[in-house]
């Protein structure tokens, strides 16, 4: 890829900060989980009983929502392809807290997998695909190997996720990144001080809400809350276990990940060797992007390449689809 921004940061921020489409129509859809709680699902439109276009789900990053640029230049780029668009907003990144002391976190997959299932019931003659940004494609990847028997989906994308979440939080606290990991935390945090007014969280952490504001980093944060509200007994148990990398092997349709070296979020560390991955994973790893940048061409006209090769990977697999029905 030619591309005027050969810097890491550039490609990160530009993509973020240039002006994202505005999207008028959309339909939300609250979908209730097992276990009570629930998660806000955004339609760029939504699909008829006999509709037979093939439906694509997103998953954000952390922190993200249907507000984040990469996913309204989804949305519009794959509706004007001609698919049916959903994103799945994790648990309390609507806007709107949820109803339980946990919330989401990189490796778990039984949200997505319930939101799936829903789907496949509603629209079972449908091709169901799926694409993942950060966070969101390492949750994606895992699910792909975890539930690889099951069919879930048809093919799947996953870009910039940080398949090594230990090397990613070691990463992530380093240089100018320790700016992102600022930016990332202050909204997990604030989310968090708002359940110690809604539940018993020092019950559950074992620390009350002023300690909550010391925490500086991934591993503290993870550390402090995500493993222990969601059973793991550390963040280093927690990283171990949810991190993509070790489910490549057991992939079995068709994924595309899309990854830059130069990720300031990640670093090299987390690309994937090819004996990692099984025959049906395809690797594309670009020298310059970012953290979903991608950007191409120059500063006054951007090529934001990436929709483009997301979009024609599922135009491919859609065909496959098809013909397979």
């Amino acid at each position: 890829m030619k591309t005027f921004f050969q810097n890491p940061h550039l490609q990160t921020l530009y993509a973020t900060f240039y002006p994202k489409p505005k999207i008028n129509t959309h339909y939300q859809q609250r979908f209730t989980l097992s276990d009570g709680d629930f998660v806000d699902c955004v339609w760029y439109e939504k699909p008829y009983a006999e509709d037979m276009c093939p439906i694509v789900i997103l998953f954000h990053g952390l922190a993200g929502s249907v507000s984040s640029p990469y996913i309204l230049r989804t949305m519009q780029d794959l509706h004007r392809r001609g698919y049916r668009v959903v994103l799945m907003h994790f648990r309390g990144c609507s806007g709107v807290p949820n109803l339980l002391p946990r919330s989401y976190h990189s490796g778990d997959t039984q949200d997505a997998k319930e939101w799936i299932g829903y789907l496949r019931q509603h629209y079972p003659s449908v091709p169901l695909f799926a694409i993942g940004f950060s966070l969101g494609g390492n949750m994606l990847l895992k699910l792909m190997g975890e539930f690889s028997e099951e069919q879930l989906l048809q093919g799947a994308v996953a870009v910039s996720a940080p398949m090594d979440l230990a090397l990613c939080a070691d990463r992530i606290n380093q240089g100018f990144s320790k700016l992102y990991q600022r930016h990332l935390l202050s909204p997990l945090l604030a989310q968090l001080l708002q359940k110690y007014d809604n539940f018993e969280m020092e019950k559950f952490l074992g620390i009350k809400a002023d300690e909550v504001k010391k925490l500086k980093t991934f591993w503290e944060f993870d550390d402090a809350y995500t493993a222990p509200i969601h059973g793991f007994k550390d963040a280093k148990e927690y990283y171990a276990k949810s991190g993509a990398k070790q489910y490549l092997c057991d992939i079995k349709a068709p994924t595309l990940i899309l990854h830059a070296k130069d990720d300031p979020f990640t670093g090299e560390g987390v690309i994937p060797s090819k004996d990692e991955m099984s025959q049906a994973v395809s690797l594309e790893v670009s020298e310059y992007g970012g953290h979903i940048g991608f950007v191409g061409g120059t500063f006054s006209k951007p090529e934001f390449w990436l929709y483009e090769r997301m979009g024609s990977y599922l135009d491919t697999l859609s065909k496959v689809s098809s013909l397979v029905k």
